[in-house]
């Protein structure tokens, strides 16, 4: 029993390396979405840089989930939050950049993408809702640490920066294995059904 929790622990440790290594999908994410709209400084800048910086660090977020996510249904649902959030968020605080405005943005954006990706959560999940309670804070707390780190937010990108995205990754792994466990050995998670099966 002790070998069997030492080796459930570390493969939960290992689980949640992948995921917050994720990180470093937020500052390509934001690359692209500005490519695809420039600044967020406009209703369809917002919504269509949005949709573009979702899907990619919702593709890296499955990519890197240990199998627990699908990569076309995360990235689907995180795309859509990402576009309607930071539509609605931007617009919200006149596309300003300051802490308290980009926190407050980062919070509807957040709302937006936890119910989404609640909804993109497989079946075995624990209190899918949980996640999406969770997203507000989270969004806003990688504004907050992306600002106070000095980032030029005044440029005003789709999504927080480095800094701001480890915050969360570090975070959010958390809070994924608590409602969404790595499979116990012996099994396996299938990527298009998102069920367990035997192996």
């Amino acid at each position: 029993m002790r070998v069997s929790l030492r080796g459930a622990g570390r493969a939960a440790l290992r689980a949640w390396i992948r995921w917050t290594a994720g990180f470093l999908a937020f500052p390509i994410a934001g690359l692209a979405g500005r490519a695809a709209a420039g600044p967020v400084d406009g209703a369809t800048s917002a919504l269509v840089g949005g949709v573009v910086t979702g899907a990619v660090i919702g593709a890296g977020q499955a990519l890197l989930s240990s199998g627990r996510l699908s990569p076309p249904r995360w990235s689907a649902a995180t795309a859509a939050g990402s576009g309607l959030g930071l539509l609605l968020g931007a617009a919200l605080v006149d596309y300003r950049t300051d802490l308290g405005s980009l926190a407050l943005m980062g919070a509807v954006e957040g709302v937006l993408i936890g119910v989404a990706q609640a909804w993109a959560l497989p079946h075995t999940t624990r209190l899918p809702w949980l996640w999406a309670a969770a997203m507000p804070t989270l969004w806003a707390a990688g504004w907050t640490v992306t600002t106070l780190a000095g980032v030029g937010v005044d440029a005003r990108f789709t999504v927080f920066g480095a800094t701001g995205a480890l915050t969360f990754s570090a975070l959010s792994g958390v809070l994924l294995h608590r409602l969404l466990p790595t499979t116990a050995p012996g099994r396996t998670t299938g990527s298009d059904s998102l069920r367990e099966v035997d192996a």
